[in-house]
Formats: structure tokens, sequence, C-alpha cells
């Protein structure tokens, strides 16, 4: 199992000599994640998890632009597609750290303030008054990425359909192109219903652009989530819905995405595999006797997972996280447990972020001195702890050495941007007045790790070396971290005016 924190390798990666073992991609999953019980299996083996939650590895909020005033429910947001060097480096960073296993957010949904909020949605209104809702090719391409992406470097996905909120767009929105109220979307027998199963069953058989494999032969995607903090689920609705998508996935898992309880009915519903719960202070139930209390509820029937939790404390993070890793109940334990929340790497530098209402800002990995107001260094570590636990270790794994970062062209070395190695803490700059060399160390030990970083107006790195007009400048960087240095990166130059 140690080899998972690693990344995986395919049957087919056993082909061929040593050396094209150890630099051969990542392959194909050899299994789906099955269930057996309260156990989820990866093969014959029992596979548990931990980990930061990701949420955005399909659609990013990009906070540093602020709030969109053309939204009028108060806090809409600046939405964007990622690079593909984006998503790459979020899927490696979470990989590259032990992650084995990921729940992202839910499909977006459109609204009337999209264009003038400059974003797009997953889901597009029908065409027609009682038409079906259609999917936006661009946004799923974005999709279809993450899923090839997480195949390739060994990352399991859960994947939610709808949002109970509207952040994002959700239920309410959904019921708006039909006139519908937004607790319609629980009824099944309203036309907000109808557009649901329609959009589950478009995904579901949708073929990946990338893989050339439908959604439902994807071994990446362990399981479908009914959606996310579905509080009004009624028996009608989990059972109509996990047997729509047991129908159209038999080979991949149903979650139950019901939240702040344990329905009864999911017990004992056959196309249901895995029922979850989140827990945060606000809803008073954060907190390891939850833990304790949702394991008894199930009874062992089926298999446990703590979808999200955060919001605290390292220390209390920690109780709630030995809580899932340890606390057991007929023989059965949480298969994962999952803090909120994840950002990743910017394509020109620095990282994503989200600051919550309580004041916590995102975590990024491998985790930052620059974050110690938000203890940040502090939680990779209990999340980093528990994903040895889950694993049967008793020691966390090192980070292995990072790659090399991409430095990106440069309109003025005043400004030096880079793309950070996946695992990567520490950067050192050299310049050169030849491309070969002989190169000089103009900054080390660089990090790119600061909270609340906004490219229109900071700078990470700049050149602190005097320069001459008329000389052209070639720069490359390294990354490090406490395993060792990768190679330089790609070499870029700057002509002085």
């Amino acid at each position: 199992m140690k080899k998972l924190i690693l990344g995986r390798v395919g049957k087919k990666a056993l082909v061929g000599t040593l050396a094209a073992l150890l630099t051969a991609p990542t392959l194909a999953f050899d299994h789906f994640i099955s269930r057996d019980g309260h156990q989820l299996k990866d093969g014959d083996q029992v596979f548990r998890f931990a980990g930061i939650h990701a949420p955005e590895l399909h659609r990013i909020e990009n906070d540093a632009r602020g709030v969109c005033k053309e939204d009028p429910r108060g806090w809409g947001q600046y939405f964007q597609w990622p690079t593909a060097d984006e998503q790459d480096n979020w899927i490696q960073s979470l990989v590259l750290t032990g992650h084995k296993a990921m729940r992202v957010y839910v499909l977006s949904v459109a609204t009337p303030y999209d264009e003038a909020c400059e974003r797009e949605t997953h889901i597009l209104p029908p065409t027609s008054k009682d038409g079906m809702p259609r999917l936006n090719e661009v946004a799923m391409v974005h999709y279809d990425r993450m899923i090839a992406l997480s195949d390739k470097h060994g990352l399991r996905l859960i994947l939610p359909f709808i949002d109970h909120w509207k952040w994002w767009g959700g239920r309410e929105q959904l019921a708006a192109f039909y006139g519908e109220q937004e607790d319609d979307f629980y009824d099944t027998s309203s036309k907000t219903y109808a557009a649901y199963q329609h959009i589950i069953e478009q995904v579901i058989h949708r073929t990946n652009t990338i893989t050339g494999r439908k959604y439902n032969q994807e071994k990446a995607i362990m399981a479908w989530e009914t959606g996310n903090e579905l509080k009004g689920s009624t028996e009608a609705f989990v059972r109509e819905t996990a047997a729509h998508i047991k129908r159209l996935a038999p080979n991949q898992l149903v979650m139950d995405g019901t939240y702040l309880k344990i329905n009864e009915f999911s017990k004992t519903d056959p196309n249901v595999d895995i029922i979850s719960n989140h827990f945060y202070t606000v809803n008073n139930n954060n907190n390891p006797e939850e833990v304790r209390k949702n394991l008894r509820a199930i009874d062992g029937k089926k298999v446990y997972f703590v979808g999200e939790f955060g919001l605290e404390s390292a220390e209390f993070l920690n109780s709630v996280m030995q809580a899932a890793v340890h606390e057991e109940y007929k023989g059965a334990k949480a298969a994962g447990a999952f803090i909120w929340g994840f950002r990743g790497r910017r394509h020109d530098g620095g990282f994503y972020w989200h600051r919550e209402y309580t004041g916590h800002y995102s975590y990024h990995l491998p985790g930052f001195p620059e974050g110690f107001r938000n203890e940040e260094q502090a939680v990779v570590d209990v999340v980093r702890t528990a994903i040895a636990q889950m694993n049967g270790d008793d020691t966390v794994m090192p980070l292995p050495a990072p790659q090399a970062p991409t430095l990106r062209a440069i309109d003025t070395p005043n400004n030096l941007k880079w793309l950070g190695a996946p695992v990567g803490r520490w950067y050192r700059f050299e310049r050169a007045t030849s491309q070969s060399g002989p190169w000089q160390v103009i900054g080390d030990g660089i990090s790119d790790g600061r909270n609340g970083f906004d490219p229109a107006t900071d700078v990470l790195f700049a050149d602190p070396m005097p320069r001459e007009a008329g000389t052209t400048y070639f720069y490359r960087v390294t990354a490090f971290n406490e395993s060792g240095h990768s190679g330089p990166s790609n070499i870029e130059s700057f002509k002085q005016p």
C-alpha cells in the first residue's frame, strides 16, 4: 500500500526494461473501486483515504478579483476554467503528498448574471420552454481532463452532481429553468427532477474527449454522489436517483449526498454504497463524537465517509481526523475523511485562495510557513499522518524531491513568474549572460506560498541585480524541498532596454 502515496503503476507499465519503467507515465488503474459490506476495496485490498478537500479541480474561483457586483445574490464571484498546466499541477500536488482519492465540487448551473460576471457554467438552460438542460462542451472538456489526469497520476474521484446551495448555481437555478421552486428539485414528479435525471444520464454517458472512454468506464471515477449537501433528500428521491445512477454506471459506486443526517432508508437501499456527512461548527456537529454517532447509526450496513469538516484549529481538526481513522463500530470504520479546503497553484505563479467567513484561508500543498495564521503546515501534517495511518503505515513517507518548475516568458525581470513544482517549497533563481552559463544565483529560498496573493499587484520575486542596457539576460529556476532539488527549469531570456 505504501506505493500508493507516490502513485500507481498499471499492468502495461510492467512491459519493457527497468529504465522504461522508471520513466514511463502512470497508466490506468487496474480495478474499479468496489464495495464489500462496510469497506471499499481496490481489487482485494481495503481502500481507505484521507486528505484536504480539493473542490475546484475543474472550475476555479478567482477570489483575487473580488465580488461581482452584477450578481444580486450579494456574493457573486469570478469563476474561470483552469489551464491544463494548473489541473496537472493540482492533481500531482495531491497525489505526491499521499492523497489517493478526492471529492470535487458539483457541476455548476447557469444563472442570468453569468455573462456580466464573465463566467461560464457546466449546465446551460434548455433551448425550449419544456426542453432539457444542456451540457456546456467548453466546460466539460476541463472535466474530461480532470478525469484523465486523475487516471494518469493515480487519484480516485468522487463526483457530486447538483448543489443544494446556489454558490455555483444549484437546485434553485435548475428549477428556475422551468418556473418551479427550489424544493421542487426533491419532488420526483417535477420538471426540475426530470431535468436532474437527464443531467445524470448525459454526464455518465459522456465520452471523454481525452481518454476516448465513456465516463461509466473510467476507473478513476470511484463514486457518483447524488449531490452536495442535499438537506431535503426524501426516500423517493434517493431511491429513484440511486437506481438511475446504478443502471447507467453499474461498475461505479453511488453515494447518498444527504446532509446532517443518516437516512434509515439509505442503509437498506441496494443501490446506495456510501453514506456521508459533513461536519461544521455552525451545525453543532463538528466533533469526534459525531464520527461515533454516524458509525452507530449506519450499523455497519454501508460504507461511511466524512466528506467535509474544517474551519477550526489544527489541534481540533486532528481530534476529528483521528476519530475518522480509528473509531470502530461492529468492525466498521470510516473509509475516508477530508478537511476543507485546498486551492492550487496559478498558471503564472502563486496560489489561488479562498477566505471563509470564519477567517480561515484555504490550504496550500505541501504547506508553507507564510500560512502560520492558518496553521497550514500543522494541518498538512494532520492530513499526511492520517493518510499514513489509513494505509496501515507506521510512519509518514517523506515528500519526493520536486520536479522542475516552469518559468514563464519574462515581460520584466522585476516580476519573474513561474508555475511552482507540485511539492516544491522553495526556489533558487539563477541568471547568466549566455544560455549555456555560467549561472549566478540571484535568489535563494524563494517561496510562492503567500496566502491572499493578488497577481495584479503582488510580486513573488524580482531580479535584485543590476542590468546593463542592450544586454540579454537568461534566467532559470530550480525547486527544492526537504528531500532534495529538482533539475533546472526551462530557460527564458530578457533583453534590457
